[in-house]
């Protein structure tokens, strides 16, 4: 039986992954912070589930969840944990860019290397890394997380191109939604500035799209023109009007 590592898998699009991986009859080893939804989680798929509660922004999480995962075989690995920070970049907290930094670059690099150097041993595995359409560009702000999520993208598609050189069967892709309604926009302290797409329809279709190897999985057709359009438009003037759509995305507190 395949087995699957989500990390992040406790809301959002890596609980949908989970249960749709769930479905399809994937056995599952889950990461996140909250070990009480993990426990549920874990008992509702039943036996041959695996989870572990850690914070990846803490230094040593990363190996400890490749660590956890010896001896057993993982044949996809989704790393999906990540998060924003919204404000200036002169006024947004240092520590919070900082735990940003650690959970959306270091500890992704991090499985992402370890479980891809075992793959690569067997000419077999799937990696999914969670980025963004905001890897495309650059985000006034939210500078720290768009530059983390132009890190995954640029990560991701220059592995890929090593393993085709080398002739690899392994799978290495980036799935880069726009809004999706999860928990995203309330721990940036924002609100949705557009219509977000649905986590469980983005989660089947980048799972599906990893399975099947495409490298840029782009889930709706807005973030395809928008895809599109950012390829077109001058770095200043894409930055000026990213600037705009983040800037009415702010939540006035009453």
């Amino acid at each position: 039986m395949k087995r699957a590592l989500i990390t992040g898998a406790t809301s959002g699009i890596g609980r949908e992954m989970a249960f749709y991986l769930h479905r399809k009859g994937w056995q599952l080893v889950l990461s996140g912070r909250n070990e009480t939804v993990l426990k549920k989680m874990a008992k509702k798929f039943g036996p041959g589930t695996k989870y572990i509660a850690l914070d990846l922004a803490e230094r040593g999480a990363a190996e400890k969840l490749y660590a956890f995962c010896k001896g057993t075989k993982i044949d996809f690995l989704i790393n999906n944990a990540g998060f924003g920070v919204f404000g200036s970049f002169t006024e947004s907290p240092l520590d919070q860019e900082l735990e940003l930094i650690d959970v959306n670059i270091r500890a992704l690099h991090i499985l992402t290397k370890l479980f891809l150097q075992d793959f690569v041993k067997r000419d077999e595995g799937v990696i999914l890394n969670v980025g963004s359409v905001a890897g495309f560009t650059s985000g006034p702000l939210l500078s720290s997380y768009y530059a983390s999520k132009n890190y995954v993208v640029r990560l991701t598609t220059a592995i890929r191109e090593e393993l085709r050189r080398k002739g690899s069967h392994v799978k290495v892709c980036v799935l880069c939604p726009g809004p999706v309604d999860t928990n995203f926009n309330n721990r940036a302290g924002v609100t949705f500035s557009a219509k977000p797409a649905s986590p469980s329809y983005v989660a089947r279709y980048g799972v599906e799209c990893a399975l099947a190897g495409i490298g840029i999985i782009l889930p709706t057709i807005p973030i395809k023109l928008a895809m599109v359009g950012m390829m077109l438009c001058p770095e200043p003037i894409a930055a000026a009007i990213v600037y705009n759509v983040q800037k009415a995305k702010l939540r006035t507190e009453k």
